[in-house]
């Protein structure tokens, strides 16, 4: 989520490192762009090659074949060709690295127009952990009722848990929202 692969892997090199062998759920619709494809894995660390296939056949058995027998290949195979090109991998690099940037930027300007603003976050801080989270989304602190105003005088949308999409933010939105924010804090 952070951008940096190394980075995003260091809590499962660390499970492993302290001989935990750790499961590790990975979906690639959002960093891959493929949406809707059902593309994803789960990977088991297993301590041998016959703890492996154990695993492996109990998986299939309680989990693959009763859930489908047969997964849309279209995006596993997109996935296989850009992971597996060192070309093509060195771009989707580049451009995750550049997209969870942009998401880190839009956090920063976020929580600086709130402060210029004067609104006080819900947790009685200086709105840093909007720009602490790491991901796609922010959770803001803003109640249900804080969010029903936002979306019906502001027209400003985000889930009613308080949960606002950073990568759907634009720069030029941040000031609006940063306003309709205070307002709504201020009732």
């Amino acid at each position: 989520a952070s951008g940096d692969l190394d980075a995003d892997a260091a809590s499962v090199r660390a499970f492993e490192a302290a001989g935990v062998l750790p499961v590790a759920c990975q979906s690639y619709a959002k960093s891959l762009g493929l949406y809707g494809e059902r593309i994803g894995a789960v990977n088991f660390v297993c301590a041998s090659r016959e703890e492996a296939e154990a695993v492996l056949s109990t998986v299939k058995q309680t989990i693959v074949r009763p859930a489908y027998s047969s997964p849309p290949l279209h995006g596993a195979r997109l996935a296989a060709e850009v992971l597996g090109d060192a070309a093509l991998f060195a771009q989707w690099r580049g451009e995750l690295r550049g997209m969870a940037n942009r998401v880190h930027r839009m956090r920063v300007l976020l929580a600086d127009a709130l402060r210029a603003e004067g609104a006080p976050s819900p947790d009685g801080g200086d709105w840093g952990h909007v720009v602490d989270q790491i991901g796609m989304f922010a959770y803001t602190g803003l109640s249900a009722s804080h969010v029903d105003s936002l979306r019906e005088r502001h027209h400003v949308y985000l889930t009613r848990d308080g949960r606002m999409s950073m990568a759907a933010m634009k720069p030029a939105d941040i000031e609006y929202v940063a306003r309709a924010v205070r307002s709504v804090l201020a009732e």
